[in-house]
């Protein structure tokens, strides 16, 4: 999680108590340490950007209006996260109804970026590899179920813990677990993609 220089969870958790009490200074300053990630994570499964960054304004607006309801300061991160990932929910259920009365093509649940941000050098691959990459790691989630493919998911694309996954899905963190051991599981048994994942870290 990126923080501001010096922060601590227990300045987070300060700011999360005034938030609570009304104090808008201190929401927006949540605001400004949460939502680069909070985009992140909704851009992995929401294209485009535009789309992405409506959904993460819809986020921390319903986060504002029920803060009060948030019963522990120190679980606002993963609270954060559930609203995104229901908030993902209702806009991928959305557009299926409205396929169904369209004409347009199938909406495509991939949702990958299109670059990998952490630490990969862009000078050192071509354009042609990390495509190919991030095209095997969408054919992949597909295989996944939708509980694997969201665990996988907020693990290893939003980076939260197993205890913080436990409280977005509301699951218990041995259900987690079991999860994203099956996922981990399909994603080794895939030796094209271990190969190029050899090219691309």
């Amino acid at each position: 999680m990126t923080r501001e220089p010096n922060s601590s969870p227990d300045q987070l958790t300060g700011l999360v108590e005034k938030a609570r009490s009304g104090d808008r200074v201190a929401f927006n300053r949540l605001v400004d340490r949460f939502q680069p990630e909070i985009l992140r994570m909704i851009y992995y499964r929401v294209r485009p950007q535009a789309e992405a960054e409506d959904l993460t304004q819809d986020v921390f607006l319903k986060a504002y209006r029920n803060i009060k309801g948030l019963r522990e300061a120190n679980r606002f991160r993963s609270w954060l996260y559930r609203i995104a990932v229901n908030r993902v929910r209702d806009f991928h259920r959305r557009q299926r109804l409205r396929a169904i009365f369209s004409s347009d093509a199938e909406f495509d649940e991939t949702h990958l970026p299109e670059k990998k941000d952490d630490g990969v050098d862009a000078g050192a691959l071509s354009e042609v590899i990390k495509a190919e990459f991030w095209e095997q790691i969408g054919l992949i989630l597909k295989k996944l179920s939708s509980m694997e493919k969201e665990v996988f998911m907020l693990r290893f694309f939003d980076h939260l813990n197993i205890h913080e996954i436990a409280g977005v899905l509301k699951k218990s963190e041995s259900t987690i677990k079991t999860h994203l051991y099956r996922a981990l599981a399909k994603f080794k048994s895939e030796d094209k993609l271990r190969r190029m994942f050899q090219e691309v870290a």
